[in-house]
């Protein structure tokens, strides 16, 4: 796994709602609850719909297209008709600085918000 990536400064996030970020061939949705910060890959596995244009509700996100509801921590489908997880990345908070850890979307990795 290579260095984390600066995503941008926490204080630009704004809290309670999704921002999507594009880095090194990865589309991700940023997600801001207080001081903890999640970061999962940005495609609905439904259907190819931005997952940061969703809504938040506690440590879920919904796609806007067809209302499929994924857990924030750890990417998994929570309702149809998506059945598929998304990726999650491992993201901190290291000096007011947001940091994830990209990895190929294959790799299973457990999702990771400081």
């Amino acid at each position: 796994m290579s260095e984390p990536t600066r995503l941008c400064a926490l204080v630009e996030l704004p809290d309670g709602a999704a921002e999507r970020f594009d880095v090194d061939g990865h589309r991700l949705c940023v997600v801001r609850l207080g001081e903890s910060v999640y970061v999962i890959g940005d495609r609905c596995s439904h259907a190819d719909v931005s997952l940061s244009e969703g809504e938040i509700e506690d440590c879920t996100i919904e796609c806007p297209k067809h209302g499929s509801a994924f857990d924030l921590r750890t990417g998994a489908a929570l309702s149809l008709p998506a059945v598929r997880p998304v990726p999650t990345y491992r993201s901190t908070v290291v000096d007011g600085d947001v940091l994830v850890e990209l990895h190929d979307p294959a790799e299973v990795t457990s999702a990771g918000a400081s």
